[in-house]
């Protein structure tokens, strides 16, 4: 039992991320470990990351797997996406691709977009698992309808060339614009030959489609997570 001595100075999560952007990665890396000794999922995966990214600490990508997992097995999501990745691709770990995908689907089923955008990129390339082009476009709009943009980049690109979903020059528009405004080159050149052959009424369609999901999409990208196939 926790004495009130062992509660006051015991960190918290805030105080160790908060420590952590303040540039002192090694300290907040003694902060975060003391929690996530003491059962804390999300300071787990804090210590992953330290370790994958070499902060605060010397890069370790199997000491980094080794704390996702454990993070992972206690319900943190991010962590699981980690794991999926790296099991994959065997970054820091064997490769063991039906357990990755098994990580990476539960991941995404709890709403994890990174996850799902590793799917879809799974699914539709046919790496390591069965090609299906709709359960691709099933994962990169569920990606997508979050803010994803590199996934609202491929869908755009799915609809345009009918991959997986009917063929929808009014959803490649909304979707490739969506994408293209965070600076998706590869969305910027697919939007413009879309446009080219765009009737003035799918172009009405597409304005409002885009106007649509702008205001119900934030932007979402995470650079420290793995993406095993790239978008």
């Amino acid at each position: 039992m926790n004495t009130a001595t062992d509660i006051a100075t015991t960190p918290t999560l805030v105080e160790a991320v908060a420590l952590y952007h303040r540039g002192d990665a090694a300290g907040a890396r003694v902060m975060f470990l003391a929690l996530a000794e003491d059962g804390d999922a999300e300071a787990a995966a804090w210590v992953g990351a330290l370790h994958a990214n070499g902060e605060g600490v010397a890069s370790d990508l199997g000491i980094a797997f080794t704390w996702y997992l454990r993070a992972a097995e206690a319900g943190a999501v991010a962590a699981m996406t980690n794991v999926g990745a790296m099991l994959v691709m065997g970054q820091g770990t064997a490769v063991d691709a039906v357990a990755g995908l098994a990580w990476l689907t539960r991941a995404a089923e709890a709403g994890d977009a990174m996850a799902q955008a590793n799917l879809a990129a799974l699914y539709f390339k046919g790496d390591r698992v069965g090609k299906d082009e709709v359960a691709a476009a099933i994962w990169f709009r569920r990606a997508a309808e979050q803010g994803h943009y590199p996934s609202q980049a491929r869908l755009g690109f799915l609809y345009a060339n009918g991959f997986g979903v009917e063929k929808d020059r009014s959803q490649a528009f909304a979707w490739l614009s969506l994408a293209a405004q965070h600076g998706v080159g590869t969305a910027l050149n697919a939007l413009e030959g879309v446009v080219s052959q765009m009737s003035a009424e799918e172009k009405q369609r597409g304005a409002g489609l885009f106007q649509a999901w702008r205001g119900r999409t934030a932007s979402v990208s995470s650079p420290a997570r793995l993406v095993p196939v790239p978008g």
